[in-house]
């Protein structure tokens, strides 16, 4: 044990960042967690907003903790690499410093989306049936806002660069990073990872001249080494080894046990998604991109919910004062709380059923949120369990999807995210897609991938299942109950899935009523 190889794993999350001493076997030597006093800020409703080197001082703080406790295995440590949220972009100057706050992920903010696209392009997906798609990207894409808003901030961008792109220029003075970690409103092309020319027909969608985007890397390349500064700021040892790993989403998928095409992933975080891992490219739905996975030469295909298990922070947020209360007299957490109630209501709610499309997806921009069936009998713990149980349907719509696209028959699942926490969800996970579902002892998976990542590149481990079987432990496996999967097949065929098609056209409606009359009326 003592001769083993040892790697530092930095994970940047959106509550907190976690540095990790992570040893071939996969076990954590030592962890330092520092929470984010304030995870962003909101100037307006919507808005949510931090400056990159916030993320980086907290960094410090753990990385320095973790280094003062741990000097001894400093001799055995051979690489370091860092795995970010995406879809966060450090808008820089030319001396590499911040214009502006971060845009997150999570901000609502959207464009207008006033400077058309050339005529040829808006006929082509017009004629794919992607102008809808292609309207809420534009508006989602944070260059196109500052286009719009800040004109004098973003003709300042020198480098439009990924969040952790910006950590490896603090860590090594390097602008660069995977492809893998470059996921989300960029005028990238996932399969290849190169950057797209100004008009091609994706990369102008997001309106980024391709010169402000930094050079990307491949995955598993060592891009730099820590310098000095940067050993004086966090305690890393001077002169590391970094090596490319991946996304957060990609390393939590690894460091669960997805490895090969029988596995599909599920993420029960903020924003909830099923992936897969595959070596051949497919797009997981009609005209999406599968993304770089975090070990070269293999692709995530994947569905995600933009509100995912953030549903279960709204519903505690509006409807459970009470629980809040019995939570803090019993210390525990309320959703402990919560959870307890679900086995006490009936699989598949009472006939209440829920689509969680709070934020709409990019395969249906014009959804929202809906919730069917409701009888007097019904409480509110019925809609909390519906909220569970819809987002699972959607994830399984999603896999449905996926296996069309990409000829793939999964027969298991692994599970992570703060929702794989609850025995209950995990069963009702299993039982809804009629699968195992496998939960891994770590809940730090996203970090336990990257060092799988890492040691896949450094040799130790030649592929991605060898390190699976030294790295990976399961702690229990759900197997779906025959009475639950055969009532939610029902519900899913004859209810779920005929849902958006009925109310496509009110969806429709509603946007047009909120764009022309709501938005009006708050100005």
């Amino acid at each position: 044990m003592e001769n083993k190889d040892l790697v530092i794993t930095i994970d940047y999350g959106t509550q907190s960042v976690r540095v990790s001493i992570i040893d071939e076997n996969g076990h954590f030597l030592a962890i330092e967690q520092e929470k984010y006093k304030e995870p962003y800020f909101s100037n307006k409703p919507g808005y949510c907003e931090q400056w990159p080197d916030y993320y980086y001082d907290c960094m410090k703080k753990a990385s320095n903790r973790l280094m003062d406790k741990n000097k001894y295995l400093i001799p055995r440590i051979k690489a370091i690499s860092s795995t970010c949220f995406r879809d966060t972009a450090a808008y820089l100057d030319e001396n590499y410093k911040p214009i502006r706050p971060s845009i997150l992920w999570l901000d609502q903010r959207e464009g207008k989306s006033k400077k058309k696209l050339p005529l040829v392009y808006r006929l082509v997906y017009h004629l794919i049936g992607m102008s809808n798609t292609v309207d809420l990207n534009r508006k989602r894409t944070p260059a196109i806002w500052m286009q719009e808003n800040e004109p004098e901030n973003y003709n300042k961008i020198k480098f439009y660069a990924p969040l952790n792109f910006y950590f490896n220029y603090k860590m090594l003075g390097i602008l660069t990073d995977s492809s893998s970690n470059i996921i989300g409103h960029y005028p990238v092309g996932f399969k290849t990872g190169k950057i797209h020319f100004k008009y091609h027909p994706i990369g102008i969608v997001y309106g980024i001249n391709p010169k402000l985007i930094p050079t990307i890397s491949k995955v598993g390349e060592c891009i730099g080494y820590i310098t000095h500064e940067c050993s004086l700021e966090t305690g890393l040892p001077e002169n590391l080894p970094y090596i490319t790993t991946g996304n957060d989403k990609s390393c939590e998928s690894l460091g669960s046990g997805t490895i090969d095409a029988k596995t599909a992933h599920i993420s029960y975080g903020t924003a909830s998604s099923i992936s897969t891992f595959t070596k051949r490219y497919f797009s997981p739905e009609t005209f999406l991109p599968s993304y770089t996975s975090c070990v070269k030469k293999y692709y995530n295909s994947e569905v995600q919910i933009y509100r995912g298990y953030w549903m279960l922070q709204w519903f505690v947020k509006e409807f459970a004062e009470t629980e809040n209360v019995e939570a803090k007299i019993e210390n525990l957490a309320v959703e402990d709380i919560l959870n307890k109630k679900l086995m006490e209501i009936n699989p598949g709610c009472d006939g209440l059923i829920l689509q969680p499309y709070w934020g709409p997806g990019l395969k249906r921009p014009l959804a929202k949120g809906s919730i069917l069936g409701f009888y007097d009998t019904h409480t509110k713990y019925h809609v909390y369990r519906a909220i569970i149980e819809g987002i699972a349907f959607a994830l399984l719509e999603g896999l449905k999807s996926i296996e069309k696209h990409g000829l793939l028959h999964i027969n298991k699942l692994t599970i992570s995210g703060g929702g794989s926490k609850s025995d209950a969800i995990c069963q009702i996970t299993s039982d809804i897609f009629n699968l195992p579902v496998y939960k891994p002892e770590s809940y730090e998976a996203s970090s336990l991938g990257c060092a799988m990542s890492l040691f896949i590149s450094l040799g130790v481990y030649e592929n991605p299942l060898e390190a699976k079987n030294k790295m990976i432990r399961y702690v229990k496996v759900f197997m779906p109950n025959k009475d639950a999967s055969y009532k939610y097949k029902i519900l899913y065929k004859n209810v779920y899935k005929k849902i958006y098609p009925q109310l496509k056209g009110i969806y429709k409606n509603l946007t047009i009523y909120q764009h022309e009359i709501v938005q009006k009326d708050q100005k």
